[in-house]
């Protein structure tokens, strides 16, 4: 009679210190995420931007029982958002730059935008990736068009404020913002480069909202706003420069393939081409923001994806353009130079 010996599974040394920790991190993170929201929403850095306040003091502040407000407060303390000093909270220096409405970016727009439109399409992420998307962006009512438009404005201030310091338009002299969104890029632009005039070239229902934006920047007089799709109706000629801030990831490759082509016969030899997006390494996985945005695209957009530097030069050659170079703007946002060829 044989028998067969069982042995343990060899360990090591790092495999000994394992722990689920880091899983237990990610995993609650809809825990901090939605903390986090509901503080944005009762106004909770509002009600701490003129003075730190005790518990009863926030309570009244913000409409809130002492035990929500506590419970509420001592969450954005353990993630850093809020200071306590004894029984006094505060905004921490990163909750008042943002979070409070007196600073130069407020971000509560994106937090509007991620819980009350991306968190709950989030929920189907495996079912999105299955099968695709029930529902598109494209298919929200103009009430929730008005908060995606707020909080990707908010999300992008600094890759947009950036583009006038990594790009010099000196030389340039009217710039097409295709998918310009709200407006906001050629805000900035025009407002760093006063010589520079600008379009803002959108779907109808964003191009409204963008009028409206611009009007109240008093820019009107250098940033139209012409209603179109670029997919399917002719692109605006007479630039020299062309700006694709954050549209590319809504299509497949073909399709911004397709797009780039249009733009490129609308363009003389020699205009610039300007790609703003979460663009990634080749591995799909950096910057990690990034590599997360893929499933924001996907559960919204049929179609929508990170692209990798390299996948978007290989369509340039075939597409009418030169690739010129790659820089950082902000965060994770990166862009994208090429030259009309």
């Amino acid at each position: 009679m044989t028998t067969t010996a069982h042995t343990a599974p060899a360990t090591t040394d790092s495999a000994d210190r394992l722990t689920p920790e880091p899983i237990m991190r990610i995993a609650s993170g809809f825990m901090a995420a939605k903390h986090l929201f509901a503080a944005s929403e009762l106004g909770l850095f509002e009600a701490l931007a003129d003075a730190p306040a005790d518990l009863d003091a926030l309570a009244a502040r913000t409409g809130l029982s002492r035990r929500s407000a506590r419970i509420s407060a001592d969450a954005m303390v353990a993630l850093g958002l809020l200071e306590r000093d004894g029984d006094r909270y505060r905004n921490s220096p990163v909750g008042a730059a943002f979070l409070a409405g007196r600073g130069f970016v407020d971000m509560r727009p994106l937090l509007r935008l991620w819980d009350k439109i991306s968190y709950p399409t989030w929920e189907a992420l495996a079912e999105v990736l299955g099968s695709g998307p029930p529902h598109q962006v494209f298919d929200l009512d103009d009430a929730q068009r008005t908060v995606v438009s707020a909080g990707i404005e908010a999300a992008l201030a600094g890759p947009a404020a950036a583009l006038g310091e990594v790009v010099d338009f000196s030389a340039h002299r009217r710039l097409l913002d295709v998918g310009g969104g709200t407006g906001s890029w050629s805000i900035a632009t025009v407002t760093r480069y006063p010589h520079l005039r600008a379009t803002v070239y959108e779907l109808p229902v964003t191009a409204e909202i963008a009028r409206a934006r611009i009007a109240d920047a008093g820019l009107a007089g250098r940033i139209s706003v012409v209603a179109g799709d670029a997919m399917s109706d002719d692109v605006p000629t007479g630039y020299d420069a062309v700006l694709v801030a954050n549209l590319l990831h809504c299509f497949s490759p073909g399709d911004d393939a397709t797009l780039l082509r249009r733009i490129r016969a609308a363009v003389p030899d020699g205009g610039r081409l300007l790609l703003a997006d979460f663009w990634t390494d080749a591995t799909h996985t950096q910057p990690l923001h990034a590599a997360l945005m893929a499933g924001e695209f996907a559960v919204h957009v049929r179609d929508g994806d990170v692209y990798s530097v390299d996948e978007v030069r290989s369509w340039l050659p075939g597409t009418g353009w030169r690739f010129l170079t790659h820089a950082p703007l902000a965060g994770p946002q990166s862009l994208i130079i090429a030259e009309a060829s």
